[in-house]
This record gives C-alpha cells, structure tokens and sequence, in this order.
C-alpha cells in the first residue's frame, strides 16, 4: 500500500510540473514520464500501479469517445474503409521493414524485432512472443513500449505545433469552461453500470482493447436510442489520464537488456521513422477524404487507440475518424497478424534448415 501511494503522489507531482510548464497533455505525460523515473529509484520505493487503475481509465476514456459517434460519423467511416484498409497495410509493411533494419543492425533475430515493431498491438504481441518458442519477450516488451512512450510524447507536441495549427487550438483549450459535475446527473450512472458491465463481459470473451472498446460501442448504441450522455468534467478526464500514463511508464525496463545504448538508440530511430512514415499516409488520407490534417496524422500515429483519443479529444479532431482508425487497425493486428507471422517464421525456419 505504501509503495502505491508513493506512486500516486509521484504521479500526481509530474502532472502539476507539466501543467505549471504549460507541456501538452500535462496529467498524460506528467505522470508517465514521473513514473519511469520513479523504477530508476528502487533504494527509495517500488512504484507499483495495479491493472484496474488502468482499466477503469480505459472505460472512462471509452465513454467519452462514444460519445462522439453519430450516424453521419458512422457512414463516413463505412465509406472510408477501403482507405483504412490500405493505409493499414502500407504502415505496418513499413513497421516490417524497420524492423528488418533493426535486426541487421543489432543481431537480434528478425521474429523477435518484428514482434516488437508492429504498432498498435502490444498486447497481442506480447501474447504472441510468449507462445512462440525462440522469441526475447524482454526484447519485445521494450521495443514496444519505448515506441509507445515516445509516440504519446511526440505526438502531443507535434499537433499542438504550427505544422497543425495547434497553438490556437491549444490557447481554446485553455479559456472552455469544464463541464460541471451536477451536469453527471441523472443519466451518467446508467451509463456508468452499462460500460461497466460492457467491459467486463469483453474482457470475458477475451475482446481485443475490451476496456475501452466495449464502453465506446455501448455509449455510442445507448446514445443511438436517445438517451444523451453528459460529458465529463476535466478533472474526471485529467484522472483518467494520469492513470493510463503512469501505468505506461512503469513498463518500460531497460536494466534487463543486454546493449542497452545500442537497442535503445535503435529504439528511438525506428520510432521517428514510424513518425515520419504516419506523416506521409496521414497526407495520404487528406488527399483522399475530406479530413483536417489533424484528424490525419491522429487516425495514423501507430500510438494506442487510448492515447489517441485522448489527443483528439484536447485538440478537437474528430475523435470518431480517428478512433475508427485505429480500431481497425487494432482489429486487423488482433486477428490478421498473428496467423501472417507464424506462416512468416515457419518460412524463415524452413530457409535456415535448407541452408544447413
């Protein structure tokens, strides 16, 4: 308990210190980036932060993006998924390709990069690397979630940069009156046990992103029939974002590798390139359907469908565009990929039997 409780105060101390900077996305950054150097301190405490915090702050953020959903929003995206299609597979043919260079240049084998490469899926792959034989789970963790902990760090400084507009935005941000907490009733409980309930039967059925899927898609069907959920207030969101950024930055342990410079080096390289790869399909997309260039890049960063929605949210993009992108890519990855990567390492074993 004590450890806990250190941890939320460590947590809560790095999103004020953001929040006074004035760094985007203070309580999601603050407290992920406290918590990585709370795990550099082991003499002092052992942060700890159990999986609930984090699911709780998934069903919260679910809800809030369900509440974005409309029929029109919908039908653009049945309209669109030819296009989600595509640039799916153009990124993740990109993230295979980094991962090939990653390999060559550290000598780690190929199975083991590409798992740790993919966007999008970490914990499908990290599922995955477990049951397949040969595969460095602790190789795959880090890659994963070094790239995830500098795409929920770029990606926020990036939108609110001029190349997207986002310094006004930002200042808009700043000056809107935060929902009032009176305004939660009387529908807000209903939607609370309906969500609540929604993720607890995904996760029955082992759904993929249960947490955070099963209460968007049921906000969005309740909302459908005519009953409105109220938004919630900022400090409710600001919690919830904390939880998802302290969770996030307590995974990533860099004393259990070997060439720890080299890989993390690597690491940050194949991130930036996955950056800039998402820069030019969210250009892509633009060209294609009628999205700002913020929406774009949003419904492309291979960050987790969490995060992103977090980002669009503070931003004002449209958080149903995006969301819907990465659900799809996150179905895709769920169901698609791990079949393609067994058939692609039972190629690769046969190919280093022949030559023996």
């Amino acid at each position: 308990m004590k450890n806990l409780v250190l941890t939320v105060l460590l947590s809560l101390a790095g999103g004020w210190l953001f929040d006074v900077v004035g760094i985007p996305l203070p309580w999601l950054l603050g407290p992920m980036i406290a918590a990585f150097l709370g795990t550099r301190m082991p003499r002092l405490f052992q942060p700890r932060w159990p999986r609930p915090l984090r699911n709780v702050a998934m069903v919260l953020i679910g809800y809030s993006i369900g509440l974005s959903f409309s029929a029109d929003t919908l039908r653009q995206m049945g309209h669109q998924l030819p296009t989600m299609l595509l640039l799916t597979t153009l990124l993740l043919i990109a993230s295979t390709a980094i991962g090939w260079a990653v390999s060559r240049l550290t000598g780690i084998p190929f199975p083991t990069v590409l798992m740790g490469s993919i966007p999008g899926g970490m914990n499908q792959m990290l599922i995955l690397a477990e049951e397949t034989k040969g595969i460095d789970i602790t190789v795959v963790t880090f890659l994963q979630v070094s790239r995830l902990m500098m795409i929920i760090f770029c990606v926020p400084l990036l939108v609110f940069s001029p190349v997207f507009g986002g310094a006004h935005d930002a200042s808009l941000i700043v000056t809107e009156t935060s929902p009032a907490w009176s305004g939660l009733l009387p529908n807000f409980p209903l939607f609370a046990v309906l969500c609540t309930a929604a993720a607890w039967l995904g996760q029955r059925v082992r759904f993929p992103s249960a947490a955070l899927i099963g209460p968007m898609v049921v906000t969005a069907i309740v909302q459908g029939i005519g009953l409105d959920g109220p938004a919630l207030p900022t400090a409710a969101l600001n919690a919830a974002q904390l939880l998802i950024g302290t969770y996030v930055g307590l995974l990533l342990r860099p004393e259990k590798l070997e060439n720890k410079l080299r890989l993390v080096s690597l690491a940050l390289l194949s991130g930036a390139l996955l950056l800039a790869c998402a820069f030019g399909l969210s250009a892509m997309l633009t060209a294609l359907h009628p999205v700002s260039p913020m929406t774009a890049f949003l419904s492309m960063s291979p960050g987790g469908m969490d995060q992103m929605g977090i980002i669009a949210h503070e931003v004002r993009a449209d958080i149903a565009i995006v969301t819907g992108y990465q659900i799809f890519r996150t179905w895709f990855i769920y169901f698609a990929i791990p079949p393609l990567i067994r058939l692609l390492f039972k190629s690769l074993e046969r190919r280093k039997t022949a030559l023996r």
